[in-house]
């Protein structure tokens, strides 16, 4: 029976919440499932129904200057500052999207700011910065028209086919003669009939000295000049019903213009830089987003706005572009702070008289920044909350839509944000939940706390009460965590009963207890007061901490020292020296712990205290008389987040450690046995410091923030890992007596198939042994039994590396060369030499590995042959001197042997 593997530690990443958009260029597909959207050098497609990472398709090395879709979705294309243009051809398997490479090429002599594909994802149209323009052929990679107009950065581009019967153009009138003006109009719509179907195709251009343009694709010229705005032209559309083409731009004007006679039908004012236009649908409705972070909807015929006016949101919400296809029924309005806002279109709106301002049905943050801090929320810890080095605390889901599953939180997608928390005026940099999880603290850098109450099945997200008085930014805020007795009022109905207090630090250097108020605040006129204020320390507080009965709280400064107060009274009961840096984290042991060790011997889990400093190290703290307990080392840098992870249940705390984990400024994060003071595991998926993290007081899953905008789930896998260590343990020794098995019975073949299986040299060594050194081989065989060939020629390229790694060292040996002489002789004969110097080896050294290997076997080879050669020529030295003692020696028959009784016989 197999010995039980020692239990390890192990966590692994199960989610990851990574930036999608940090700016520029957002495009999708008629499917509504690819998202393609900037993120640096790179590009992030994303399916937008699900939420779900498909690829990201690396860039060049330089920014991403703009990109696009095919409306099929069957290629994308990227330009960046390089000059150079990507063309992908995107191959769908299943629910996988791979991007191929198809051809890279140098569209402009100078930088492609905007680009346009036809209805049919066949022709692409770039804009330069020159002014210049080119048409592309997409599968053929080739430039179809060259435009030039001014050298002017063009804005705007956008393919457009103009209706059956409207190609009549009063500019191409103009230049007739004066004899086909008379021609009669039969004869004229004979003529019209005749025109091939691309005379209908048209390129609309805007450039940034406010002029439109229209190119006609088969005379390949301008058919019209547009000569309206007097600022960048960010928007274009054209509608085949309406035979109209909408224009707006940073003038602050919409534009809509007849396509038959290109004369301006309507000129509208709408007071706001407009970054995007578009008809919606048979073109009654468009539809504009800019500076003011609105999406207005006009009516196409009057101009007339629908929308009831709004007032303008601030300026990190003003929409910088939009995204909009015709069969979808919403429109995506790309926002300053990079966010996506999805908005649906009413249907039936151009019937009203008015409609109400059009409200996001679902926010896609592109990037959450700097993740500060972060919490899980509700009873079911089915939503988080996120301080992202923003005034706004952002609300995602952390739970995947299950079918029958029933979760406060309704969502798509795990990390779909649902929720924002506005109010404070400057960034929040700290964040605290209760017991409950409705309940959120935030603490800003407009030196106020807030109190927020969450309540997402009635979708109410308010701020409860603030909290004024400080003098600098609040950089610590704690809610208690003691539970209200079970069946009272504030157990089972915590919406409606706040925390009872709330304890803040400050840059001021002081902290507060506020006490909160049974009733949310109403007014600026209701201030709170702070029932006491102490002067904690001499430097910025960095954290607080509650204990489990709320009568404690710490706090940890960057004077490097911990406090600990009493809550009541606001009261010193004890400091903690012994750090050589700041202090950035505090955290309380749970209620449950147990005994724990530490190096001056055994101490109550209750009174311990967990503090994160930044001289790189954690320390474990006895509460009974304030000393130092442990120490943790092993980060490289400022610890900055400690966490008690859940502690296991009785029955396991004879297997299973107590553990803690902390975060550091070196991007990784550590989970330590408190007992032994060893580092269980180092968890590492950040580029930035790890500033946050929070533990799943159900699962153990440790979630982790950092400054590199990713939040990271780490699963604990310690159960998994310790059933398959086991399983496999178990079964290397059924396979290892299975070994024995066959060497017993003398079945080399299995044997020696299982002994490379099982990585066993010596007892490969032993197997090769005897079958090269048979008493009775096989006729014909290379090694001595064909079963042996059989098993050498059919090996694996693992296998066969594996074994020549086995030869190389048995090779150095001279005892062993001529078994390992035998065996590569073998080797050489059953595979041809391409085989042996391409074989498929996995790891970082790969083809280095097998180049080392082979030279070292043909050095020592060399080394052998050459000892054998120098031992065939004293070979000859030894049989010539035979030879010569032969002809001196005499001969026997002249010998006389003579018997001297007992002795010896002697020769005469």
């Amino acid at each position: 029976m197999a010995n039980k593997a020692p239990f390890k530690t192990t966590f692994e990443a199960s989610e990851v919440i990574r930036p999608i958009f940090t700016g520029g260029a957002v495009a999708l597909e008629n499917g509504a499932r690819i998202l393609a959207t900037t993120l640096g050098e790179d590009a992030v497609l994303t399916d937008i129904k699900t939420g779900k990472h498909i690829t990201t398709v690396e860039g060049d090395g330089e920014l991403i200057s703009t990109l696009t879709l095919t409306p099929s979705g069957s290629h994308l294309i990227i330009c960046s500052r390089s000059l150079s243009m990507r063309i992908y051809s995107l191959k769908k398997s299943g629910d996988s999207i791979e991007p191929q490479l198809v051809r890279t090429l140098k569209p402009h002599t100078t930088p492609v700011v905007v680009l346009a594909v036809d209805r049919t994802s066949t022709l692409l149209a770039t804009g330069g910065t020159d002014g210049s323009i080119k048409v592309w052929d997409i599968n053929g990679g080739y430039v179809t028209h060259t435009f030039r107009g001014p050298s002017v950065l063009v804005s705007a581009l956008h393919f457009f086919e103009l209706a059956a019967g409207s190609t009549h153009n009063p500019e191409a009138d103009a230049s007739k003669d004066k004899k086909k003006r008379r021609k009669s109009k039969g004869a004229a719509e004979d003529d019209r009939d005749e025109t091939p179907s691309t005379a209908r195709f048209r390129l609309a251009s805007g450039s940034q000295d406010g002029k439109v343009r229209i190119w006609d694709l088969h005379k390949r010229s301008v058919v019209a000049n547009l000569d309206s705005h007097v600022s960048d032209v960010q928007g274009l559309d054209y509608s085949p019903t309406q035979n109209t083409l909408v224009t707006a731009g940073r003038d602050k004007t919409i534009r809509w213009w007849d396509t038959r006679s290109w004369k301006v039908r309507r000129v509208i004012p709408c007071f706001e830089l407009v970054e995007a236009v578009g008809f919606v649908g048979d073109g009654k409705l468009t539809y504009t987003a800019g500076s003011n972070g609105c999406l207005r909807l006009w009516a196409t015929d009057t101009g007339r706005e629908l929308t009831k006016e709004q007032t303008p949101k601030p300026e990190t919400e003003a929409f910088v572009g939009a995204v909009y296809r015709s069969e979808l029924p919403f429109v995506i309005c790309v926002q300053v702070d990079h966010t996506l806002s999805l908005y649906e279109i009413p249907s039936e709106a151009y019937e009203l008289s008015q409609i109400s301002p059009p409200e996001p049905f679902r926010r896609i943050s592109g990037t959450h920044d700097d993740i500060i801090d972060l919490r899980y929320l509700l009873p079911d810890h089915s939503a988080m909350a996120l301080a992202t080095n923003s005034e706004d605390i952002r609300i995602v889901s952390v739970t995947e839509p299950r079918p029958g599953s029933k979760t406060l939180v309704s969502s798509e997608y795990f990390g779909q944000d649902i929720a924002l928390l506005k109010g404070h005026d400057d960034i929040i940099i700290s964040l605290d939940v209760d017991w409950s999880g409705y309940w959120v603290a935030t603490g800003a850098k407009d030196n106020t706390a807030k109190l927020w109450r969450v309540d997402p099945t009635n979708n109410s997200y308010t701020c409860w009460a603030t909290f004024p008085g400080h003098a600098e930014s609040v950089g610590a805020v704690a809610l208690p965590r003691s539970r209200p007795a079970e069946g009272s009022k504030a157990y089972t109905d915590p919406l409606s009963h706040p925390p009872p207090f709330l304890i803040t630090g400050s840059s001021d250097q002081t902290i507060k207890r506020w006490e909160v108020p049974r009733e949310p605040q109403q007014g600026a006129k209701a201030v709170i007061r702070a029932l006491y204020t102490r002067k904690a320390h001499e430097k910025d507080i960095n954290a607080i901490d509650i204990n489990h009965s709320s009568r404690l709280f710490a706090s940890a400064s960057q004077d490097k020292t911990v406090k600990i107060w009493s809550i009541e009274e606001g009261e010193v009961q004890g400091i903690l020296r012994g750090h050589r840096r700041g202090v950035w984290s505090v955290s309380f042991a749970p209620a449950n712990t147990p005994v724990l060790q530490g190096e001056q011997g055994s101490v109550a889990g209750k009174g311990v205290i967990l503090t994160g400093s930044g001289d790189k190290t954690v320390k474990l703290w006895n509460l009974t008389d304030y000393t130092c307990l442990r120490t943790f080392e092993g980060h490289s840098n400022t610890v900055l987040k400690v966490v008690w992870l859940n502690i296991p249940p009785s029955e396991d705390r004879g297997k299973k450690p107590i553990l803690v984990a902390s975060a550091g400024g070196d991007g990784l994060v550590k989970v330590w046995d408190v007992n032994s003071g060893e580092n269980e595991c180092t968890l590492d998926n950040h580029e930035d410091r790890v500033w946050a993290l929070a533990v799943h007081p159900e699962t153990n899953m440790i979630v982790s923030g950092s400054g590199d905008s990713t939040v990271t789930f780490w699963k604990d896998t310690s159960s998994e890992t310790q059933i398959a260590t086991n399983e496999a343990a178990l079964k290397r020794i059924e396979q290892e007596q299975e070994l024995e098995n066959y060497e017993y019975v003398g079945a080399y073949r299995e044997a020696i198939t299982m002994a490379l299986q099982l990585n066993h040299p010596r007892k490969l060594q032993s197997l090769f042994e005897r079958v090269v050194n048979s008493k009775t081989p096989d006729p014909g065989s290379l090694s001595g039994l064909k079963a042996v060939d059989e098993v050498l020629a059919s090996l694996s390229d693992e296998q066969l590396f594996l074994l020549l790694l086995r030869l190389r060292d048995w090779n150095t040996n001279a005892r062993t060369a001529p078994m390992a002489q035998r065996i590569l002789w073998t080797l050489i004969k059953s595979y041809p030499v391409s085989r042996l110097s391409n074989l498929n080896v996995k790891g970082a050294r790969g083809q280095k590995s097998l180049k080392e290997v082979l030279n070292a076997l043909k050095v020592y080879t060399e080394r052998h042959y050459k000892r054998m050669e120098e031992l065939v020529e004293e070979s000859y030295l030894v049989e010539y001197t035979l030879q010569e003692m032969d002809s001196l020696a005499p001969s026997l028959s002249g010998m006389k042997l003579v018997e001297n009784g007992d002795v010896d016989v002697v020769m005469t």
